[in-house]
């Protein structure tokens, strides 16, 4: 037995749960009488909806179909060797439920290794081998194939990448000594780096082609076909294929320079993956493969028993599993059907719900204000919306004019109104407007119909307390920009029944949105933990702390934007607003900032200009900060603000505003793009030590989102 076989064979020991991926292989003779060949299927047994990984038993798998072929390739009753997966899936690399469980580092070591010893035995054969990317295909499953002397892709994969330093991690069974030395560096560390820094960006097959990083790309209907055609064209020598030369010299260089600079942008250097896939992809220069592939199997194993991977992943099953399933939704069969949607205001909060509703739901929607101009102006920002779309290709000419003769204005909200079932508000954010708007809206509506408020702070029982049937009323809280932030905070008032929050959780997956249930507390939960955190770093500021040491106090959590930069988009008027909220509410903990207050009378938009290009004091908002004498450094402003966070959150779960810890964290993810390496906040407060500093225990229990104890 062979020491991978041994290698893996313990590896499956530790990992009885693994969903197993069988290698099989068949042969053929391939057309134009090129020879015989053998092909091997990756498949775990389920459909496309449970997609194929590789974890020890799979590796196993494949190893012992490479034992077969490479001795016929050896025997020569062969000509070449495929690769290819199930229906829409090639592979989407290692299983991270096992690597979840690792406790020791040489278990960890052993995984990089086991991948590495089995997908380079297929550059190793005595034949040419094939990779064909015949659907979804991420890590190790674009590294598989890149072990492979050639590729073909389907244009109608949806998803090519290497998430790796997305979720903590770096490309460790090849891919960041491989790629670079296959379509150059540039392009390497976009894919590396870039992509997946950016929300993990994902390519579809033709960018992987245009990428050179397949060969070939033949469309999906008869793309097996048509690549046994190509591949039998490349054995007979009627092909050639041409790879570009690599600048090993300064392009290279200059390439992981502009990695670098992108992951400082995105990270400021507060989580390793990236700069250590950097540091592999700078020393693949001189070619040696091993050395690199050693190198992947270091800074996996460093990273497997590292905070951050195992916060990555907490945070994909977040996204993938709880996001999906929210915690305290009532049963999904109370839900009642919506044909029509209402929407009251026209201003750009409410046309940006109006055109959600309307491409996600394909329902009538109706826009209400208070005069013509301001819903002529909704509906055509709606309508020219729908246009750029048209523009885009994203839609064709059908969809276009089915969507706009589905939305309308009207100033009467009976007539709008008469026969929604769902009506929602985007009006001024103050509590007696809202409830005349509600008040008016269950004058005209049918009895069953579901009244929904985007209110960021205010009560949503307060805003239900007068009308005839509050029970109906359910905050629905949308974060900005709509269309591109998934979560939506789902507010349980007092007297809210089952049929409409189940209606509202049926309402908000159809809109695709990601949708956790809060009590009706002010500020919920993303605001008030934002204006916590801001108003911690207003006091730093007021007291006589520096502007530029209290935002930088901050950076090593990565955030997506400093605390000033974030209050510039949100508006330093809502800032000061939220701030006043919370303050009624808890006068202790929250404070409101004469200085955030004199900057919002006079006029500005935020604390910085941009006349660089770089974000630097405006002189005008020097002039009217009124600053005290204490001055903090970097790591006290760090630490105060932390242990506030952290006070807050732990508050917050005593009342019981969300079900879990779990939920803060897919709130801040989602609906604050705070980053995935940090797992959202609370694990990272438990292992910087500040939630037993603070409340005198962990939020979350050892091994979740950490090592195992």
């Amino acid at each position: 037995m062979s020491t991978t076989a041994e290698l893996l064979k313990q590896a499956s020991e530790l990992f009885p749960d693994e969903v197993v991926t069988r290698a099989h292989v068949r042969h053929f003779d391939l057309p134009l009488g090129a020879g015989r060949f053998a092909l091997i299927t990756l498949d775990n047994g389920h459909d496309h909806t449970k997609p194929t990984t590789f974890g020890p038993a799979s590796l196993a798998n494949l190893n012992a179909a490479i034992d077969q072929v490479e001795k016929e390739a050896a025997d020569g009753e062969i000509v070449g060797v495929g690769l290819t997966g199930k229906p829409f899936i090639f592979a989407v690399g290692a299983d991270l439920k096992g690597v979840e469980i690792l406790k020791e580092y040489e278990h960890a070591l052993a995984i990089g290794k086991g991948g590495h010893e089995v997908f380079k035995r297929l550059s190793q054969l005595a034949v040419p081998t094939f990779a064909y990317y015949n659907g979804a295909a991420m890590g190790g499953g674009v590294e598989v194939g890149l072990h492979c002397t050639y590729r073909t892709v389907s244009a109608a994969v949806p998803a090519f990448s290497l998430p790796e330093v997305f979720l903590g991690l770096v490309p460790g069974w090849g891919g960041c000594a491989l790629l670079p030395n296959l379509i150059g560096p540039e392009k390497a560390v976009s894919v590396i780096i870039e992509n997946s820094l950016n929300q993990n960006k994902q390519l579809k097959g033709k960018q992987v082609f245009e990428l050179g990083i397949a060969d070939a790309i033949f469309e999906g209907a008869d793309f097996l076909e048509q690549s046994l055609i190509w591949t039998a064209a490349v054995l007979k020598g009627e092909l050639e294929i041409e790879r570009p030369v690599i600048d090993r010299g300064e392009g290279w260089d200059q390439a992981v320079a502009k990695g670098r600079f992108i992951a400082d942008s995105k990270v400021h250097g507060a989580a390793p993956a990236a700069y250590r896939a950097l540091d592999i992809i700078a020393a693949a220069k001189n070619g040696d493969l091993q050395q690199g592939y050693d190198a992947e199997d270091k800074a996996l194993a460093d990273l497997i028993m590292g905070g951050e991977l195992r916060s990555g992943i907490y945070a994909f099953n977040l996204v993938q599993k709880r996001g999906k399933r929210p915690a305290g939704a009532p049963d999904k069969n109370l839900a009642r059907p919506v044909t029509k949607v209402g929407v009251v205001g026209a201003g750009l909060m409410a046309s940006q719900l109006a055109l959600l509703f309307l491409r996600r739901l394909e329902v009538p929607v109706v826009l209400t204000d208070i005069d013509q101009e301001r819903v002529d102006k909704g509906v055509g920002y709606v309508h020219a919306e729908i246009d750029k779309l048209l523009g885009k290709g994203r839609i064709n000419q059908d969809k276009a004019n089915r969507l706009k003769a589905l939305v309308s204005g009207v100033l009467d909200k009976a007539e709008g109104f008469s026969d929604a079932d769902f009506v929602i508000e985007a009006v001024f954010e103050e509590i007696g407007v809202k409830q005349q708007v509600f008040a008016e809206v269950e004058a005209v509506a049918p009895a069953h119909a579901i009244f929904a408020t985007n209110t960021s702070s205010l009560s949503v029982s307060e805003m239900a307390s007068k009308l005839k049937n509050p029970e109906r009323v359910v905050g629905f809280h949308f974060f900005n920009p709509v269309a591109v932030l998934p979560l939506l905070e789902i507010v349980r008032g007092e007297k809210t029944d089952d049929a409409s929050l189940a209606t509202a959780f049926a309402v908000a997956k159809k809109l695709k949105k990601t949708a956790v249930l809060t009590k009706d507390a002010p500020a919920f939960v993303v605001n008030r933990i934002l204006t916590r955190f801001m108003g911690e770093i207003q006091n730093i500021i007021d007291e006589g702390t520096p502007v530029e040491v209290a935002e930088k106090g901050v950076e090593p959590l990565g955030l997506p934007m400093s605390p000033l930069v974030l209050l510039e988009l949100v508006g330093p008027a809502i800032g000061l607003h939220v701030s006043e909220t919370l303050n009624r509410a808890f006068p202790d903990r929250f404070t409101v900032s004469p200085n955030l207050a004199a900057v919002v009378k006079a006029g500005k938009r935020g604390f910085y200009v941009y006349d660089s290009g770089k974000p630097e004091l405006d002189p005008e908002v020097a002039a009217l900060l009124k600053q005290g004498d204490t001055v903090l450094t970097e790591e006290q402003v760090r630490d105060r603000v932390l242990d506030a966070v952290a006070q807050e959150i732990g508050i917050m779960l005593d009342e019981g505003v969300v079900a879990e810890a779990q939920d803060i964290d897919l709130c801040l993810i989602t609906g604050a793009g705070w980053p995935f390496h940090l797992g959202g906040i609370t694990p990272y407060l438990d292992r910087e030590g500040v939630s037993e500093r603070v409340n005198g225990k962990r939020f979350l229990a050892q091994g979740v989102a950490s090592v195992p104890a």
